[in-house]
């Protein structure tokens, strides 16, 4: 393993730590009540003592993050590819996008609890909703950013509108494409949460609303750092996918 790939473990170990001793450090100075925050250690034993619980409730959130993250992928990239192929499209529905954007998602999750239930398919809806708006706008930003000279030489050659599409726009608009989804995937995290806040039996949003009812903080703090750690592996997953997709973005970073 090369120092910079060390380096990428150990100073964010650094930080964590200095963040836990930190925290743990103003809960003795000041003499938290647990109800208000509770310390690490408090922490450490819901892990310890709730970790089925915790995995159990991770994995339905987990479903519905993906889920809602591919539609986001699959839509998003869609309609950039439209906005992007006709002005005319482009003024039409590029406003509305950015109208819808700006309405608070809290606020239209119970609307959406109504028009699709209570079960996954809300959480899923509600995901995609948080987390197409960056698909659309990087992927569009990067299909319009394909170099000029790249594209007449194209033309030049006699290529078809689908091989200049597919030789020349989509790997140049990879690594913008990989930028939204990495901020997509956690957004879909996000949504997800909202959904299961508004109307759930499962999932670690519905873990945290349950858990602070009966006054268990340290429950609530290890659902939300099973929250981070999801949110992380997602964001992860989506950086290797990034490397393996683009291998030519790493190598001119280097």
């Amino acid at each position: 393993m090369s120092g910079q790939n060390i380096s990428r473990i150990v100073y964010p170990a650094i930080g964590i730590l200095l963040i836990v001793l930190a925290w743990q450090a103003y809960i003795v100075a000041f003499r938290v009540p647990v109800v208000v925050m509770p310390p690490p250690t408090k922490v450490m034993s819901a892990l310890a003592a709730d970790w089925r619980l915790l995995l159990v409730e991770s994995w339905t959130t987990f479903v519905e993050c993906v889920y809602g993250f591919a539609l986001a992928v699959i839509v998003g990239i869609l309609i950039a590819v439209m906005v992007t192929a006709s002005r005319g499209l482009s003024l039409m529905f590029y406003p509305i996008l950015i109208a819808t954007q700006s309405i608070p998602k809290v606020a239209i999750a119970p609307l959406v609890l109504v028009w699709f239930g209570t079960g996954i398919e809300s959480k899923i809806a509600i995901a995609f909703i948080v987390a197409f708006f960056p698909m659309v706008v990087d992927t569009a930003t990067g299909l319009r950013a394909t170099p000029e000279d790249l594209l007449d030489l194209a033309r030049s050659l006699k290529c078809t509108r689908w091989q200049i599409f597919w030789k020349i726009q989509v790997p140049s608009a990879l690594p913008f494409i990989f930028s939204g989804a990495k901020v997509a995937v956690t957004l879909a995290v996000i949504g997800a949460v909202i959904g299961e806040f508004v109307g759930s039996d499962s999932g670690l949003g519905n873990l945290v609303l349950s858990a602070n009812a009966q006054v268990n903080l340290p429950l609530v703090w290890a659902a939300l750092v099973f929250l981070s750690i999801l949110g992380m592996m997602l964001y992860a997953a989506t950086v290797v996918a990034e490397r393996i997709l683009t291998p030519w973005v790493e190598s001119a970073s280097q």
